[in-house]
């Protein structure tokens, strides 16, 4: 098993650095032992104008076969054969990626010590493979795979097929390609990097077993260029053995990495999942004179008449049951089937609108993995009847860019999502949700921040949650969606959540808009813990009346 890597220079930039880069000194053979045999490293030619490095990987058929277990490479087509006749001692596979990351572990990590400005620094590089196990397997092998895997990254690829015997071409074409790769552009380090995965994605199967931390490999490897591959998950999926769970979660972290890039922030920052399961509000603050109760739920002591009912407390729904109840009868109210929970957590308000018969389809949108994964499990998706499962849809998205996978429904969902952004973001979110999606209603919960010197655990002038960006009072949430109403044409109606206090309001604030045309006010009464729940949670005393507005010109952005 062969493979050469070449560079050009001059008098003044030797091609002899590629020795620095390489750790590796041109005027040495080197040996390496391997769990699989002994790979050499040695220069067929060193000069100023061109240097060479070799890499020989001698493979022992005894020792494969002894720590294969005679199980063979799974998915070779030779596999009935694999302890006696195959082609690992020959062919570039997974064998000479694991050799690659033996011999040059530094090279591939981008550090050079004795001449640091190298490594950073992209050189020519040709890079020959003599012969390399091109499997289509149904995805398109052969020549045609190879390009579609090293062109988007910079290469000039020039594959040529293999012939099952010269002296017959009747015979045909093998399934092995002969891979010269030529730029100018690519780094050495990233060079190894990209044929450590790419190599096994060609052959199409491993010649171990591929456990979870293969995830961990390939995206360590694939760092900085393969979240923008364009055969992404063609690679993931290969690399990983057709695993389809860890398929799954390679893309996941992929499209995480690829949003936090985009935002400029770290990963951990928005992957941070937040617990929306039912709790009193904040953390384990309660109002005044609230009676915390065993399952962390606020009392009042009394029934829904003011009496207490055979000398057992009645158990007030929580702030989390109201505000879904409120969302649920806004829904109704706008007469919604089809619903995108934008921010949807770990799917508390899913589980809520899959109970209602005239919700026939509910997509769940959150930027965190973790958050979705906690979703399935609480929605038990794998668990669901058919028909159930059908109506609802987790993926992986940022609120604050545009998503055609969001366009075309009846109702769109906010819950308690636009406090978790940076206000100069914002307007991102307004164009991508009102703007570009443009459902016919939209459902906006936030806290309303003057609620919040009834907590009695909540320090003055501490938000909700550690993850709050910002809370607002009744004032500046009116001012934020009559603004937002107006600029994209929607008509907005404002209700309280919860039980409402003369002086601070009520602990959480809602907005429906509506596209088009106006909406008849609500004004039915104060709310209360014995009000029936949806009317409860969304009619109040003081409800503002609707805002008819005109679409005002350009984006936000």
């Amino acid at each position: 098993m062969f493979m050469s890597i070449s560079t050009t220079g001059t008098a003044e930039s030797p091609a002899t650095d590629l020795g620095f880069l390489l750790h590796k000194h041109p005027g040495k053979v080197q040996r390496f032992g391997t769990s699989h045999g002994e790979a050499h490293v040695f220069y067929p030619e060193a000069g100023d104008e061109l240097c060479t490095a070799a890499l020989l990987l001698d493979i022992d058929p005894i020792a494969l076969v002894r720590r294969g277990r005679g199980k063979g490479r799974g998915g070779s087509p030779d596999f009935a054969l694999a302890q006696y006749v195959n082609d690992r001692p020959y062919a570039a596979s997974s064998l000479l990626a694991v050799a690659l990351r033996t011999v040059f572990r530094t090279a591939m990590k981008g550090v050079c010590e004795a001449r640091p400005e190298l490594a950073d620094r992209p050189r020519p590089l040709r890079i020959a493979l003599p012969a390399v196990p091109a499997n289509g397997a149904g995805e398109g092998g052969g020549p045609a795979m190879v390009a579609r895997l090293f062109e988007p990254l910079g290469w000039q690829v020039e594959a040529v097929a293999i012939p099952l015997d010269e002296s017959f071409p009747e015979w045909g074409e093998s399934r092995y390609v002969r891979i010269e790769l030529v730029s100018a552009t690519v780094r050495l380090a990233d060079a190894l990097q990209q044929l450590y995965v790419l190599l096994p994605v060609l052959d199409g199967a491993k010649h171990y077993w591929v456990a979870p931390d293969e995830v961990d490999k390939l995206l360590a490897a694939g760092e900085g260029w393969l979240a923008d591959h364009p055969e992404q998950a063609l690679i993931a999926r290969r690399y990983l053995a057709r695993r389809w769970s860890l398929t799954r979660t390679a893309m996941e972290r992929l499209e995480l990495a690829r949003l936090a890039e985009a935002d400029d922030r770290e990963v951990e920052e928005i992957d941070n999942a937040v617990d929306d399961t039912d709790r009193p509000e904040p953390g384990a603050a309660r109002p005044s004179g609230a009676e915390p109760a065993e399952d962390g739920v606020a009392q009042d002591g009394v029934a829904q008449d003011g009496v207490a009912q055979d000398g057992v407390p009645p158990k007030r729904p929580s702030l989390a049951e109201q505000r879904r109840a409120a969302i649920l009868a806004a829904l109704r109210e706008v007469g919604a089937a089809r619903v995108a929970d934008l921010g949807c957590g770990q799917g508390e308000l899913i589980g809520a609108l899959l109970k209602d018969a005239r919700i026939t389809e509910v997509v769940g949108v959150d930027v965190s993995a973790r958050a979705l994964s906690a979703a399935a499990r609480k929605l038990r998706l794998d668990r669901m009847p058919e028909r159930q499962a059908a109506r609802v849809k987790l993926v992986q998205g940022a609120l604050t860019y545009t998503d055609a996978r969001l366009k075309g429904f009846d109702a769109a969902v906010l819950c308690e999502v636009i406090e978790h952004l940076d206000e100069p973001r914002l307007p991102a979110l307004e164009y991508a949700v009102l703007g570009a999606a443009r459902p016919a209603a939209v459902v906006v919960t936030t806290p309303n921040s003057e609620y919040n010197v009834r907590w009695e655990s909540l320090p003055a002038g501490h938000v909700r949650h550690a993850d709050h960006r910002f809370e607002w009072d009744r004032e500046q949430f009116r001012a934020w969606a009559e603004r937002v109403a107006r600029t994209y044409g929607y008509t907005v109606v404002i209700h309280p959540v919860g039980e409402e206090d003369s002086e601070v309001g009520a602990p959480t604030q809602l907005a429906l808009f509506r596209i088009g045309t106006a909406a008849e006010p609500t004004t039915t009464g104060a709310t209360g813990a014995g009000t029936e729940a949806a009317r409860a949670a969304t009619g109040a005393a003081g409800t503002t009346a609707p805002v008819r507005t005109t679409p005002e010109g350009g984006e936000p952005r």
